[in-house]
């Protein structure tokens, strides 16, 4: 991670996210922006890596803004690993949020260290979720007590979702399938529009729901 958009609009707290951004990613360089305006003109500006989004701004959502950013063709890049950081702890904005492309969801009253601890965990591939978060969207899941649902994914599908969902990158799961990186995108593709899903996070909530992975 390079660089990076934090959007809070208080003083402080946006600070105190800085700080833990300088301290979890060496050498990123962090643009700040308090309202969603701000953070559209850094995002049509800036060649952003990770965006922290708060969620309610002055002028809007920060969720509207994730979703800008994962419909965007052209005005931003949409390979932007978007963390919500919230208070918002309710199915309501945590599922809006992942449902708009947010790959994480972390609880700004946690303490620092567990916050810089999540945030690490993005670069071996584990979507940053605060562990009541990842609680409620387990538990959201808990109704089907069968080991495996019907979908509509081919086996080939499944195998790319599986290994998604455990965390492996594009190309390593195109390296363990033995199929090109291309391919592999494709079948990505084809699985999250499947499920409507648009993000990693969900990925592996949907990889839990149809029995592919474990929930533990």
């Amino acid at each position: 991670m390079n660089y990076a958009l934090l959007l809070e609009d208080h003083t402080e707290t946006r600070a105190w996210l800085k700080q833990m951004l300088l301290e979890t990613f060496s050498g990123i360089t962090v643009h700040e922006a308090a309202t969603i305006k701000a953070a559209k003109e850094v995002l049509a500006t800036k060649a952003i890596d990770l965006a922290l989004l708060d969620i309610n701004l002055p002028d809007g959502s920060g969720i509207d803004l994730a979703q800008s950013i994962h419909d965007s063709d052209n005005l931003f890049n949409t390979d932007i690993y978007v963390v919500m950081t919230t208070i918002f702890d309710d199915d309501k904005h945590i599922f809006s949020a992942l449902k708009a492309g947010a790959k994480g969801y972390l609880l700004k009253e946690q303490p620092k260290t567990q916050i810089i601890q999540r945030l690490t965990g993005i670069l071996v591939g584990e979507p940053p979720l605060s562990p009541s978060i990842a609680r409620k969207i387990l538990a959201h899941f808990q109704g089907s007590t069968q080991p495996k649902i019907e979908s509509s994914l081919t086996n080939r599908e499944e195998e790319v979702l599986t290994l998604a969902a455990k965390g492996y990158k594009t190309k390593e799961i195109a390296n363990l399938l033995k199929i090109s990186a291309n391919t592999c995108a494709g079948y990505l593709k084809n699985t999250y529009r499947k499920l409507s899903i648009s993000s990693r996070a969900e990925a592996t909530l949907e990889a839990t729901r149809l029995g592919l992975v474990s929930s533990d």
